[in-house]
């Protein structure tokens, strides 16, 4: 395995802490807004829970997760498999490994894309090709699992559901499962995200697809390590079966707090206001400071350019004290890129245009 790639921004964020006014972090992503009462309140009623929690989930988270699903991804409940998930990227670099995939297997992800696809083909000992054309891959019966990600991390990008759709087929065509990594499907901008499931791209039937989706940006749960996989129910009967004998179990009160999060659209509504409001002030700062924005259509980031090696580019904004993630982290096609999130509070947010004028 490669070295921890956040690890390779530690000088920059040193650099960036230095600063007078202090560090605004735009890198990672990490929420900082409160996590919603209503929430904090199912954990805390449930949090007396001295027996083994169910890897599938309760009846009630699964009934919760496949109500939203239907709502948000346009599914139908009828056939549909859900399993909860230690947080979505445990799931995104442990399912090749449950999908018993290995070496001499082929798993492809976007050509500039989250980099825990690679990790988890790694992982594996499967061979990863990077590609955003399935043309290109050529008609090798070695491809087992096709990773999509839209909105995608970083880029923003929104894939249209004709193209979801050809991925699919493609995918149907030769026995290989599609997993849709959706964790940024509800943060839509400019353009409206279209799931996996949906009837559009799916044709009605979740054979070989699976959903990723995750609460920890929707309703600031990070710390929660909250997620879930909803599509083909033989695959998620599979992927279960593999998670009871490796003891990949979502507590219990965790469980609970997903069911309160699943129920409640206002505090995500909120949320999402308070992303939509920090992103135009960003863009706009950004935009004034000289840097172009490529995408970021949708999701939870501005991918951004100044025509420059992507580490000056960090260099730069560590030296006025903002601390972004290098278009590296994301495949060797982004090196002039960075990403900025939108995760930081009002007050920093705010005062981003400043020290991109200093």
């Amino acid at each position: 395995m490669p070295e921890f790639t956040w690890d390779s921004l530690d000088a920059a964020a040193t650099l960036a802490a230095a600063h007078p006014e202090g560090l605004i972090n735009l890198s990672m992503g990490t929420p900082v807004d409160p996590v919603p009462e209503v929430i904090r309140r199912a954990l805390a009623d449930a949090s007396d829970a001295p027996g083994y929690p169910l890897t599938a989930g309760t009846p009630a988270l699964r009934a919760a997760i496949a109500a939203w699903v239907s709502r948000a991804c346009g599914a139908g409940v009828d056939g549909l498999g859900v399993l909860p998930t230690i947080g979505s990227k445990e799931l995104v670099a442990w399912l090749p490994t449950l999908l018993g995939i290995g070496p001499g297997d082929v798993v492809v992800v976007p050509s500039v894309a989250y980099p825990t696809y690679e990790d988890g083909a790694r992982l594996a000992g499967a061979t990863v090709v990077r590609s955003d054309s399935l043309t290109s891959v050529g008609p090798t019966s070695r491809v087992r699992l096709v990773w999509v990600n839209s909105p995608g991390n970083p880029t923003g990008r929104v894939l249209p559901a004709a193209h979801l759709r050809k991925v699919v087929d493609w995918a149907r065509e030769r026995g290989a499962v599609v997993a849709s990594d959706e964790c940024y499907l509800p943060l839509g901008w400019s353009a409206e995200p279209v799931s996996v499931l949906s009837p559009q791209v799916s044709g009605g039937s979740y054979a070989g697809v699976l959903a990723v989706h995750s609460l920890s940006k929707r309703s600031n749960l990070a710390g929660y390590r909250a997620g879930f996989v909803a599509g083909d129910p033989a695959l998620v009967a599979e992927l279960l079966k593999v998670r009871k004998h490796a003891g990949m179990i979502v507590p219990a009160p965790v469980q609970a707090a997903m069911v309160a999060a699943l129920e409640d659209e206002r505090h995500a509504e909120e949320q999402r206001e308070r992303y939509r409001a920090r992103r135009e002030v960003l863009a706009a700062a950004f935009t004034g400071a000289g840097f172009t924005v490529e995408h970021s259509e949708a999701g939870l980031y501005l991918w951004l350019t100044r025509g420059e090696d992507c580490w000056q580019t960090v260099d730069w904004l560590a030296r006025r004290g903002i601390l972004v993630a290098a278009g590296t982290f994301y495949g060797p096609t982004a090196g002039q890129y960075v990403r900025v999130a939108l995760t930081e509070s009002d007050e920093h947010v705010a005062a981003v245009a400043g020290r991109l004028r200093a």
